[in-house]
């Protein structure tokens, strides 16, 4: 038996357990969110959709976290496993934190929740199961935003995730969205690699898009 055969139950019961458990935790901050707005019936109205707009999100991930096809490859070592963990799990609970009370705040926060959430719906669209959270290869779209920029995922993420953090603002949830993208950057670089080493065709996708941003990254 080879080592790659032996090797492949390991990896399948590792890439279950993630699952389960990567969704029960957005499960997890879903429900405590769905439970706050209970008990937001006298607060004003940009403060509750806000809010819901965050339990759809975080449903959301739930879902995909619990339905992603599997891998051709992922990224090796222990590095980005854990930009991977710190960048999907720590920094939303941010949903713990105590709620800024300004409507400008939580007005800005609906906005960037709500434009980051379909932002992500069309991004999965054409993304399918492709989806993943430790940097994988499973195939190479190039259709809907992707035919602009490389990684419209983790730009719709981001910009969720400055509305949650608007949300809960302080000085602490500023140096956590700080902290968040420089993550975030890190994650894409090794996805980029484990693309690059596994999908021939990436080679020429990537040197004629965009990470991020048009003509910034």
């Amino acid at each position: 038996m080879s080592a790659s055969t032996m090797t492949l139950p390991a990896s399948l019961a590792y890439d279950r357990i993630t699952r389960v458990l990567g969704s029960a935790w957005f499960f997890l901050l879903g429900l405590v969110v769905t439970l706050k707005l209970g008990t937001m019936g006298g607060e004003p109205w940009p403060s509750i959709v806000s809010s819901l707009c965050v339990a759809v999100f975080y449903l959301l991930l739930a879902l995909l976290i619990l339905t992603r096809g599997p891998a051709k490859a992922q990224a090796e070592g222990l590095l980005p496993r854990i930009a991977a963990f710190v960048g999907t799990y720590f920094p939303w609970t941010i949903t713990f934190f105590d709620k800024t009370e300004g409507t400008l705040a939580n007005l800005a926060s609906t906005v960037c929740v709500l434009a980051g959430v379909i932002m992500i719906l069309v991004t999965i669209r054409h993304l399918g199961r492709s989806f993943s959270l430790v940097p994988q290869a499973r195939s190479v779209v190039q259709t809907g935003p992707y035919k602009w920029i490389k990684h419209p995922l983790y730009l719709s993420e981001e910009i969720v995730f400055l509305g949650v953090v608007l949300q809960h603002l302080s000085w602490m949830t500023v140096a956590l969205l700080i902290l968040h993208i420089g993550i975030q950057v890190s994650r894409i670089l090794y996805e980029e690699d484990v693309l690059r080493r596994t999908l021939p065709e990436y080679s020429s996708y990537e040197a004629s898009r965009w990470r991020l941003i048009p003509y910034v990254w």
